[in-house]
């Protein structure tokens, strides 16, 4: 058989395509004197190859573009590989190996310069790249580096083709970072910041590790993927081994920031860091091989995740604690709404905002919590059918809700005027269920069946309010006890109207500087004194004002008309310019 494939200059060989397949499918190695022509044919289409390379022979082409001589190249490489362990047995094997290395490690070489050169000029630093079309290489170009690899490696060449994809995909990755404004930070600068100049931090810092989550990771292992399609536990290898080498400069961060004194204001941004690493865990989580090193690797990063977890359910502890220890000794001026109120249930909404993780922190953490709630030695909370399933938040909430609910009854004590110790448990109670009511999260936590038993439990303090306040007017204004031996008499008449203009004009005196901040709780008010207060007085008075009417300085007793009575009314609940000047929106 014709096997000699090469004519003219043996630097720009003319390849007979047809010849050369019949080569590929013919090449053995029982036949001395075949193996020996068959490795020189070979032989010469790679150095062929690479001197036409090398010498700027090669035509202008799409980068990654693969023509049939690149082909050719690559093939021969493998067969040529291949053919090595039958060159000991031929009686010239000495010198057969010789040349045989030789020509391998140039085409070694080769491959190796150009697998870099597509790595590094064909995508990465593409001016309009977005970040989640990353890492940005044209299929051609990923096809082309596929067959290099598969070539390189089947050639023997795995190790140099590994650290070439390895070192330039890291270098890239670490572009990529370093253009996120990723910086390592000492441990102890960490200690020594400001929480203000840690927080911009560590919003970076979750910045970096979401975009590494999201994009980075996602888009190296698909790389990886398709570049050793043919050996997938080298792709595997290569993305474990990237993965590990960033995952521990992420945490070195988070881990400085967990050793941090915690505190209230901290929570959220620990939340923050706690879903991130979440995520940083399902990222790489897929791809991680079962071996102890990346057993070991998983074990830091739910170590570091957890140890936010404990820090959350340790503010928590002290938020309950804080408002145990809240004791005040002075009343709020008006009733109104106090700041223990707006703090705690302003921090509960944003808080239920991470429902998913505080439930998942919770449970992990639920002997911790069980200490900490019979510590506080709180009555069990109450379930029915509507309420909805008690996870380890909704606990939490209920006790925290408890204890709030204990604080304010406490400091409603503080208020001499019954009535204005139901304004202020009714304004604090409305601020506590608009809040629940006004946060998706918060009423997904608490559960309807708890919104209806807190409604029950202001109009309770409304009825409260009418009875203490209004229900000595009304006696005023009753029927009973008008007459004196069975006759009405002017004396009964003008004490009773005094009586009611006096007690009037004392209750606006009082309540109007009275705090009621919620337009809605004070129309109700409002329109509930002048249902029953405006009806009962226009009948009394055209009921017993005739006996006056002849009378001298009849207004002097008579001193309200019915209609006066809603434009005193709507003058409740304003406060003074005190109290306005404490309220809050």
């Amino acid at each position: 058989m014709e096997k000699n494939i090469q004519s003219g200059s043996p630097t720009s060989p003319h390849i007979d395509h047809n010849r050369f397949k019949n080569i590929i499918s013919t090449s053995g190695d029982d036949n001395p004197l075949e193996l020996a022509e068959n490795i020189e044919n070979f032989t010469k289409i790679i150095e062929s190859r690479i001197a036409k390379c090398n010498s700027g022979e090669t035509p202008t082409r799409l980068p990654g573009k693969i023509t049939e001589e690149d082909s050719f190249f690559l093939e021969a490489v493998m067969h040529l590989s291949k053919l090595t362990n039958a060159i000991t047995k031929s009686p010239s094997g000495s010198k057969l190996l010789s040349r045989t290395n030789m020509v391998l490690q140039q085409a070694m070489t080769f491959m190796e310069e150009e697998l870099r050169s597509l790595l590094e000029d064909s995508g990465d630093r593409h001016p309009n790249s977005k970040l989640e079309n990353y890492p940005w290489y044209p299929p051609n170009v990923v096809t082309r580096m596929n067959r290099l690899a598969t070539a390189m490696i089947s050639a023997g060449f795995e190790t140099t083709c590994c650290q070439v994809y390895s070192i330039s995909r890291r270098n890239s990755f670490y572009e990529q970072m370093k253009m996120l404004e990723f910086e390592k930070i000492n441990v102890d600068d960490v200690q020594r910041m400001s929480w203000d100049s840690l927080e911009r931090e560590i919003t970076r810092w979750i910045n970096v590790a979401r975009s590494c989550s999201n994009t980075l990771f996602p888009g190296e292992r698909k790389l990886g993927e398709s570049v050793f399609s043919a050996t997938p536990m080298i792709s595997q290898s290569l993305f474990n081994n990237l993965a590990r080498s960033i995952v521990i400069q992420i945490l070195d961060f988070a881990e400085a920031v967990s050793r941090t004194k915690f505190s209230a204001e901290k929570l959220f941004k620990y939340l923050d860091i706690y879903n991130t690493i979440r995520d940083l865990i399902h990222s790489i989580s897929e791809s991680l091989s079962i071996n102890d090193c990346d057993h070991q690797l998983k074990s830091e990063i739910l170590a570091t995740r957890d140890r936010f977890g404990e820090a959350a359910v340790k503010i928590f502890c002290d938020l309950e604690n804080s408002i145990k220890n809240d004791i005040a000794r002075t009343a709020l001026p008006g009733g109104a709404v106090h700041p223990l109120t707006r703090y705690v249930m302003n921090y509960l909404k944003y808080a239920c905002e991470y429902r998913d993780a505080l439930e998942n922190i919770f449970k992990q953490h639920a002997k911790l919590t069980a200490t900490s709630s019979s510590m506080l030695k709180l009555d069990p909370v109450d379930k029915d059918s509507e309420t909805p399933e008690t996870t380890p938040l909704t606990a939490k909430l209920m006790t925290i809700m408890d204890l709030l609910d204990a604080n304010l009854e406490a400091k409603s004590n503080l208020y001499r005027n019954p009535s204005l110790r139901d304004i202020f448990l009714m304004n604090n109670g409305r601020y506590i269920l608009q809040k629940a009511k006004g946060s998706t999260e918060v009423r997904q936590v608490m559960g309807d069946t708890w919104c209806r038993r807190r409604s029950m439990t202001m109009r309770q303090y409304h009825k409260n309010y009418q009875r203490e306040t209004w229900g000595r007017v009304l006696q005023i204004l009753s029927h009973d006890g008008m007459q004196v031996n069975g006759k009405v008499t002017k004396p009964v008449v003008k004490e009773r109207f005094k009586n009611f203009s006096t007690m009037l004009d004392e209750i606006h005196r009082t309540q109007s500087t009275w705090v009621v901040s919620d337009e809605q709780l004070r129309s109700e008010l409002r329109v509930s004194i002048s249902a029953v207060l405006i009806p009962a007085y226009r009948s009394f008075c055209g009921r017993f004002r005739q006996y006056l009417d002849n009378s001298k300085h009849a207004d002097k007793y008579i001193k309200y008309q019915p209609e006066d009575i809603e434009t005193l009314v709507d003058g409740l609940f304003d406060g003074n310019p005190i109290s306005m000047a404490r309220r809050k929106t």
